[in-house]
């Protein structure tokens, strides 16, 4: 008995060399592991709702003439503006997570159509942008905070696999939304939408166009005139078949004469319509169809690919190696670079202009332009027949072509000017087709916008008439088309209007 007593005391002594864990220390473990279980239920719930912010918080929507998508995504506040193929533009209207991206995809021919059938439309145009913006963004905020709430309520569902926890993330998501939503609100900054910071070709708007004072008055003039210019050209087309004809044999060559469009899509919208109306057999550009040769402004080269006749190009100033190689590579171009090519069997030669002028580091080394014409001679004397063309694109370039070629096209003065050269080749250059891109709004009197119609025979190459097209620039209406006959004998001879009877319906 006495041994079991003494057994018990030991064991009940042993007993107290371990410790029982105090109260709190088992408290503060629990909260730690809650703790750690509800910041990953919450960061199950965030990642759930951004991607499916990220996948489905998306919409498209018309903004006054332009179709555009618009989308909140993780950014940090503010709003962006993309204007393919010009750049961005950034305002910084808010803070918080969710940033606005508005990009305008393309313009809507239909919609643009019919407010230039009707410039009264005009009056309304910008209440109707800020009505469509409006609509747009108040539909993006539902589908945004729907493409979150899923998001967040199926991500918690496969992770978790318990029903409970998708309540709790769907919870935590309108949550999150409605702070969003809140500090956006709070830190809005109305003011700040007159200092968009420019990105990609538009760092130069401010400084190419003026201040958005200037740009308002500019567009007012426009719109003021654009009633007039819509009959205007009804009528400049409408008078096409009272022209006389091209003289020479009964049927010609007509080859339409393009330079310096310098990426506006007037210009280009100008090329088409001229292929169409005047049946042209291919177009011949003599460079410059963009302003920095970037990536952003090569977008814009695809329309050459939708003409639908071929399309001959010699790379200009502002043309890049990239842009020279995406003309390419629409399907119905050629690039010349000190190279021959036929065209409905009149042959042309054409070397590209050897600077780079967005580059300046580019234009030290360069060949002398005189060079590059002497180059161009000696590939035009090496074929088995003589060209009827060679392209160039800074009249510099003609001289050593002079009674090498009958007829030389160049460009990059933006003045059309056609003269005789001393051999007896006719140089003709062409004016801006572009008006001189976004620099025709400099200056108190706009660019206009003009290319020619070459009318040539199709058995000897020679130019027998010619149609000079003129659209006024920016804010005028003016439209004409002069047609020069070339008289048989001195086909080279023709001199900015001299070298025949001129005909010049205006519209």
């Amino acid at each position: 008995m006495r041994e079991d007593a003494l057994t018990a005391a030991a064991a009940s002594l042993g007993g107290m060399d371990e410790p029982t864990p105090p109260p709190a220390a088992g408290h503060r473990r629990r909260w730690a592991r809650t703790t750690a279980r509800w910041s990953f239920r919450l960061l199950v719930a965030v990642a759930g709702a951004v991607l499916g912010i990220l996948l489905l918080g998306r919409v498209e929507a018309p903004i006054g003439p332009f179709d555009a998508s618009l989308a909140l995504t993780p950014t940090g506040g503010g709003a962006t503006v993309e204007v393919p193929p010009l750049g961005a533009l950034a305002v910084d209207a808010y803070d918080g997570p969710l940033g606005l991206d508005v990009q305008l995809r393309r313009v809507d021919e239909a919609r643009v159509q019919a407010l230039v059938a009707d410039p009264a439309q005009l009056d309304g145009l910008v209440d109707r942008v800020s009505d469509d913006l409006q609509a747009a963004v108040v539909r993006l905020a539902w589908t945004t905070a729907a493409a979150g709430l899923g998001g967040a309520v199926l991500t918690s569902l496969v992770v978790f696999r318990r029903w409970r926890e998708p309540l709790l993330a769907a919870g935590v998501s309108v949550v999150l939304l409605a702070g969003t939503a809140g500090l956006g609100a709070a830190t809005w900054r109305p003011e700040a939408l007159s200092q968009p910071t420019y990105t990609g070709l538009l760092v130069n708007a401010t400084s190419l166009i003026g201040s958005a004072e200037d740009i308002v008055a500019r567009f007012d003039a426009y719109r003021a005139s654009l009633e007039e210019l819509v009959t205007n050209v009804g009528t400049l087309y409408s008078t096409l078949s009272a022209l006389p004809a091209p003289g020479g044999p009964a049927d010609t060559v007509a080859l339409l004469h393009v330079s310096d469009l310098h990426l506006n899509p007037a210009g280009f919208d100008l090329v088409a319509q001229v292929v169409d109306q005047f049946d042209v057999d291919g177009v011949l550009d003599t460079g410059d169809i963009t302003d920095w040769g970037s990536e952003p402004e090569n977008q814009l080269i695809s329309r050459v690919g939708q003409l639908g006749v071929p399309y001959v190009y010699i790379r200009g100033n502002h043309d890049s190696a990239v842009t020279a190689g995406l003309v390419a590579s629409q399907p119905n171009a050629t690039v010349l670079d000190d190279t021959a090519t036929t065209v409905a069997g009149i042959t042309v030669v054409g070397a590209p202009d050897p600077r780079f002028t967005p580059d300046k580091d580019a234009t030290g080394d360069t060949e002398p332009l005189a060079q590059t014409g002497e180059d161009l001679a000696d590939v035009a004397q090496a074929l088995p027949e003589p060209p009827a063309i060679a392209m160039v694109h800074d009249p510099k370039q003609a001289p050593p072509l002079d009674g090498v070629v009958p007829l030389v096209l160049a460009g990059h003065t933006h003045e059309r000017e056609v003269e005789t050269l001393d051999d007896g080749t006719l140089l003709m250059v062409q004016g801006s087709t572009g008006g001189a891109g976004l620099r025709g709004l400099q200056g108190e009197y706009p660019e206009p916008l003009t290319c020619t119609v070459l009318y040539l025979d199709p058995d000897t190459g020679t130019l027998v008439a010619y149609d000079d097209i003129t659209l006024g620039g920016l804010g005028e209406t003016e439209a004409t088309i002069a047609r020069t006959v070339v008289p048989e004998a001195a086909s080279g001879a023709a001199d900015s209007g001299d070298g025949g009877a001129p005909a010049s319906p205006t519209g």
